[in-house]
């Protein structure tokens, strides 16, 4: 174990594991959202030169997310 890491583990001491502020609720919901964003990420990766007209770019958006949402 490195120096560094023996340094930080004797200043935290008896409280290793989660921070205090870890909120599990919270946690879900951004676990949610982030597979969202990166699904919808993945669908972008077939996006062609068209889509940088911001309607048709909105357009594939709505349309992937409607995929995505009757998938589920």
């Amino acid at each position: 174990m490195s120096r560094l890491r023996v340094g930080h583990t004797l200043q935290r001491g008896r409280q290793r594991g989660r921070p205090r502020g870890f909120d599990r609720e919270v946690y879900k919901q951004r676990n949610t959202v982030e597979r969202c964003i990166d699904l919808l990420k993945q669908w972008r990766g077939r996006a062609i030169r068209t889509d940088k007209l911001a309607g048709v770019y909105q357009a594939a958006l709505n349309l992937a997310g409607i995929l995505i949402w009757t998938r589920r």
